[in-house]
């Protein structure tokens, strides 16, 4: 036998790594788990969010490819773009969603919206200033690291804070805007806040930036104050109104029936608002995902009561959960292969008092009564529904993009330690509020009479 017959005889030994097939199997089984669970899970004491990053975290315990790197820091523009696209899907369904609506000319929509505000201006710039702190006395972070942590894990997140948000648009054909509300006041100050506090932790990451970049405050601080504070907030909310009601003008009043897409029952009109107003307010400078927010509070003001509109909150709440299952099993793989590995027990520290002490705090004093309920606008909240209002303040992507974007505009130094402690506080946020979701929420309705 010659060498090379002896070289054909020889069988080739597949080497022990990931393999294109296995990949889609397992991606395929994943997807399989994406859409089930939530039904499954529905009544249970585990939330989806749970299970997905359990299955990431096994599937990181399988041989990868050699030169593979799955951690957010070796892949951070694909993460920030990834978890970019999840929260505006987040954003544009819980515009959607929500039932209450808020006319800016009207003070008495306003006063309907207190919860939101307080847990705005009381509860996050006090989560921003209370981690940053922590961060600089307990980890030892520099400064302008030391806000960046603050602004990222302040935000309630859309995406993983579901269980304990409205669920949808209520279905009221002919209905007057007026008569459709939301009927619980905790889910919804939890999902109007996660709404809009994703893009107004915005200002705060730009401060972290600058702080790496120009230097003390006194350099910047002005400029921050007027343009990255309200300039590009306003901005981001006027572009957002001004595209939601063209939109709304197109879909719902259009001349021609082609162009009448609540008629058609086109759904995809979802998704075009979430690409259009992000893109303009980016374009302008103004902050996108208010404009996302905005947008989709506009377009669901127009005929309030119409089914479409729920058409377009299911379409949308798909594809959330498709990038929402890639970002959970990329974070659960990562786990595994060494993004924890920088973990410290102060950051362990820090995170275990976010979550259990700093926004249950925060989030309680911004819904502040000396008595056993708490009037805001026109709702009540009772003792215990001010308690799981404040204590469910759940950390998840939108914390991962803050992150994502800010460490590729910027040098921050401890930038492997900040991975490390954010990537632990939204797994134990997971673990924590997706376990505790289902029978708190069941309290409170039974509590309600529901």
């Amino acid at each position: 036998m010659d060498r090379t017959e002896e070289n054909r005889a020889v069988p080739v030994v597949p080497e022990a790594t990931m393999t294109v097939d296995v990949v889609f199997i397992l991606a395929g089984a994943s997807l399989l788990l994406a859409v089930v669970l939530p039904v499954a899970l529905s009544r249970a004491a585990v939330s989806a969010p749970i299970v997905l990053l359990v299955v990431g975290a096994l599937i990181g315990l399988l041989p990868l490819p050699e030169g593979v790197e799955l951690t957010p820091m070796a892949n951070r523009s694909f993460v920030q773009h990834l978890t970019e696209f999840c929260v505006l899907f987040a954003l544009m369904g819980v515009g959607l969603a929500l039932d209450r609506p808020l006319d800016l000319r009207r003070l008495g929509a306003w006063r309907k919206w207190g919860a939101t505000w307080r847990l705005l201006g009381i509860a996050m710039p006090l989560t921003i200033a209370a981690v940053a702190v922590l961060g600089w006395w307990a980890m030892g972070l520099g400064p302008a690291a030391a806000v960046l942590l603050g602004s990222a894990l302040a935000p309630t997140d859309p995406v993983l804070a579901s269980d304990v948000q409205v669920e949808g648009p209520t279905p009221a054909d002919g209905a007057e805007q007026e008569e459709i509300d939301e009927s619980d006041e905790v889910r919804f100050a939890l999902t109007s806040e996660a709404g809009l506090n994703d893009g107004l932790a915005f200002p705060f990451v730009y401060a972290a930036i600058f702080l790496a970049t120009l230097g003390p405050v006194t350099e910047w601080g002005l400029r921050w104050l007027a343009w990255d504070l309200v300039g590009k907030t306003l901005l981001g909310v006027l572009v957002g109104l001004v595209v939601g009601w063209v939109l709304a003008k197109v879909a719902f009043r259009a001349p021609r029936l082609s162009l009448r897409l609540a008629e058609t029952g086109e759904p995809l009109l979802a998704l075009a608002a979430v690409l259009l107003s992000y893109g303009v307010a980016e374009l302008v400078g103004g902050y996108g995902f208010l404009a996302v927010f905005a947008c989709a509070m506009t377009l669901r003001s127009a005929e309030r009561g119409h089914d479409y509109h729920a058409h377009m909150h299911q379409t949308i709440e798909r594809l959330e959960r498709l990038f929402t299952l890639a970002v959970l099993l990329i974070l659960g793989v990562a786990m595994t292969n060494g993004l924890l590995s920088t973990l410290t027990w102060p950051a362990v520290a820090v995170a275990f008092l976010l979550v259990f002490v700093v926004r249950p705090v925060t989030g309680y004093l911004a819904l502040w009564s000396r008595h056993d309920t708490c009037r805001v606008g026109d709702h009540v909240l009772t003792r215990g529904e001010r308690a799981a209002t404040a204590f469910f303040g759940v950390r998840g992507v939108g914390s991962l993009f803050y992150l994502a974007y800010a460490t590729g505009a910027a040098d921050f130094g401890d930038s492997q330690v900040l991975w490390s402690t954010v990537a632990f506080t939204i797994v134990l946020s997971v673990l924590v509020h997706g376990v505790t979701a289902t029978p708190v929420m069941r309290r409170l309705e039974r509590a309600r009479g529901l």
